[in-house]
């Protein structure tokens, strides 16, 4: 019966693939990459960046649903939890800022002046909040 475990690798993987698929192209649509890439001016890169963004999101979800240990050691997870934090924040930060969230609330509560400043704050609330859970809970 050992087909019906490859017939479940399988299909788990081919469902995995098709969520990394639909949110790197949720995260593309959005335009995300591409403000990245124009920000940084790599913009002869896009192609690149989308690649490496499926491919993490594929491996990502291989790694979740097969429940891979990877022997990395602490240095190991200190750069998987820097990269994921990395991800994490500037996907918050590019999609508030590419829908407008900052700037309709500056405008609702009437701030003129430091809107960068906030910014910053909030991301370094994130930053402290997650340092808290991981190292302290």
């Amino acid at each position: 019966m050992w087909y019906g475990q490859v017939l479940a690798a399988v299909t788990g993987l081919c469902g995995g693939a098709i969520a990394a698929t639909a949110l790197s192209a949720f995260i593309i649509g959005l335009g995300i990459i591409p403000r990245y890439a124009g920000i940084t001016h790599t913009a002869q890169h896009l192609l690149l960046y989308e690649d490496c963004l499926i491919l993490g999101s594929i491996v990502g979800n291989v790694v979740s649903v097969y429940g891979m240990d990877l022997p990395l050691g602490r240095w190991g997870l200190l750069f998987t939890g820097l990269f994921f934090g990395i991800f994490l924040g500037s996907w918050i930060i590019a999609l508030g800022e590419v829908v407008n969230v900052f700037a309709i609330m500056a405008r609702r509560i009437g701030i003129k002046k430091g809107v960068g400043l906030i910014v910053l704050a909030i991301a370094a609330g994130k930053v402290l909040g997650s340092l808290f859970q991981f190292f302290l809970l």
